[in-house]
């Protein structure tokens, strides 16, 4: 199955929403933080970002879901910076140390040879974007060189959740694999552990979008992810996830065939020990209790 990136690059209409996309930087609204600030001329609002994509690492990444790291692992581009501040966030040294990270600034020409290598050289699977909501016009843009430099793979889309339906909209046929976070039920949680007081419609609405486009889970004979949606359910202690509400909005409004990747992993990092009931990780009958509500949903 060729990446439709690939037809769009032939046809113009990738170097079309290359264009678009960078436009809007002038006035950023690349997310639904919408700060307005001008990127073109290095102006930073939440993100703390400017023109250049930051990597903060690239590799081969085994640790991800059965179906994107397969045999050979997921080729993952780790981008520096965040549009949520989580404060249990694992990967805040990345997400949230802002000034360390404008240091892993690199242009379009770099990021597509990241792509190259991973593919050519590494022999993954796909291309597994990391944190890339606040990046799509400097993602679209790399594409632009990386196809006539060989790039076939499909792209994984890893992301919080937080995106922008006017931005996914300009990913339609770009990306394959949408792996969207679905962290809250609630915004009063959303707004004291994220930053992000408007949080449930907001992934809500871009996971219908990624849905729109892609459809469920399709496999190849090996169980590789080819195409469609994989929705991560983070398990937080206290039901702070909201599970029953979210997994049923999801059931309802999408299908309940979509692929769900329920995590269990949770432990307090960062800052989550000053908040009382982030403090410890989650139960075995807190991890069950999502499993019994996604059998009860079918």
């Amino acid at each position: 199955m060729e990446p439709g990136y690939i037809a769009l690059y032939h046809s113009g209409e990738l170097e079309h929403r290359a264009r678009r996309l960078e436009a809007r930087l002038a006035s950023c609204d690349i997310c639904p933080r919408e700060c307005r600030v001008n990127r073109l001329n290095e102006e930073t609002g939440f993100c703390h970002s400017g023109l250049l994509p930051i990597v903060s690492s690239f590799c081969a990444h085994h640790g991800e879901e059965p179906a994107i790291s397969g045999s050979r692992g997921s080729g993952t581009i780790f981008f520096g910076n965040c549009n949520l501040r989580c404060v249990y966030c694992q990967n805040y040294q990345i997400s949230q140390d802002w000034q360390k990270q404008r240091s892993n600034e690199v242009d379009y020409h770099t990021l597509a040879e990241n792509m190259l290598y991973l593919q050519d050289e590494i022999g993954c699977h796909n291309i597994n974007l990391v944190s890339p909501s606040h990046f799509v016009p400097q993602i679209v843009r790399a594409l632009t060189e990386a196809v006539p430099m060989g790039l076939k793979l499909p792209l994984v889309y890893n992301t919080n959740g937080y995106d922008s339906v006017k931005t996914l909209e300009e990913l339609s046929g770009i990306v394959s694999i949408y792996l969207p976070d679905l962290k809250y039920a609630s915004d009063a949680y959303a707004s004291q552990l994220s930053e992000a007081p408007d949080y449930v419609a907001r992934s809500r609405q871009a996971i219908k979008e990624m849905y729109r486009q892609v459809g469920g889970l399709v496999t190849d004979k090996s169980g590789l992810a080819q195409q469609g949606l994989i929705v991560r359910h983070l398990i937080l202690p206290n039901g702070l996830s909201g599970s029953r509400d979210s997994l049923t909005w999801l059931a309802k409004e999408t299908s309940r065939r979509v692929a769900i990747s329920a995590m269990s992993q949770y432990h307090p990092v960062h800052r989550a020990d000053q908040f009382l009931l982030l403090s410890r990780s989650i139960s075995p009958s807190e991890y069950q209790e999502v499993l019994d509500i996604m059998e009860e949903l079918g």
